[in-house]
């Protein structure tokens, strides 16, 4: 998580210092709607790369995913702590996946 974090932070950086020529920047000064269009676009071509069994393209792909998506983050306020936090909760349920599974047969 330690790589993650430091790329968000750069990422903050960049939002922060509207750093010229910068991507990042860029993607910022467009908005919402641009840095979902490429969320959308870098998830689809990590799912036709994982399709194609293409394991280096898949790994390109999803890496292209991870900074948009902590692009997004950081343009809604979403920090890297918040996922840490929501996915310790989920840990915390898979302890009791058998809880979740039982079927009540009257109802």
């Amino acid at each position: 998580m330690e790589l993650i974090k430091n790329e968000y932070q750069v990422i903050i950086d960049r939002k922060n210092e509207k750093a010229e020529g910068s991507y990042t920047a860029y993607l910022f000064e467009q908005g919402i709607d641009k840095i979902l269009k490429k969320v959308g676009e870098e998830c689809t071509e990590t799912v036709i790369a994982a399709k194609n069994g293409d394991k280096a393209e898949t790994v390109y792909e999803i890496s292209d995913l991870v900074y948009h998506i902590l692009v997004m983050m950081a343009y809604q306020g979403i920090t890297v702590e918040d996922v840490e936090r929501e996915l310790e909760k989920r840990a915390q349920k898979r302890s009791n996946l058998k809880e979740f599974h039982v079927v009540d047969k009257n109802s």
